[in-house]
């Protein structure tokens, strides 16, 4: 596998996008919740030709998402389960701290697919959509793997 980014290819920030149907709701999970950081915001009557967004870092300006609601009623695909925003945190400590949070702010965790993520630490939860979210123990790239429990 190589690590090597193309030359060609002079990328400063990486965003991705994914719809929603219940725009007050996700905002308040990934800002509130989550306290994920609000880079932008958007409503549609701000010349966003009838979009409302928000742009979250994670967790700073390189790596952003960006969440959209459009028309009436907002239509987005159904959740699957492999349609998951990972984040890889410093630790069971770190992972333990995010879990408090969310379950304080009363959600709950849920099954994993993949046995994968729960063998090696990790935790997942729904958001209002029900879209995961993986809190992972470890850094990719950074920490090595942890060996599935059990």
């Amino acid at each position: 596998m190589t690590e090597t980014w193309p030359k060609h290819l002079a990328v400063g920030a990486v965003r991705f996008a994914r719809p929603t149907a219940r725009y007050d709701d996700v905002l308040a999970f990934y800002r509130d919740d989550l306290q994920l950081p609000v880079l932008a915001a958007w409503r549609g009557d701000d010349g966003h030709a009838g979009y409302d967004g928000v742009v979250l870092g994670l967790p700073g300006t390189p790596v952003h998402m960006e969440i959209t609601q459009h028309g009436s009623p907002p239509r987005i695909p159904e959740p699957h389960p492999e349609n998951q925003l990972v984040l890889y945190l410093r630790g069971p400590q770190a992972v333990a701290a995010a879990v408090t949070r969310l379950r304080d702010c009363g959600h709950e965790p849920v099954e994993a697919a993949n046995p994968y993520w729960t063998e090696r630490g990790s935790v997942l939860f729904a958001d209002p959509d029900g879209w995961l979210v993986v809190l992972a123990p470890w850094v990719f790239g950074e920490d090595p793997v942890p060996a599935p429990a059990g």
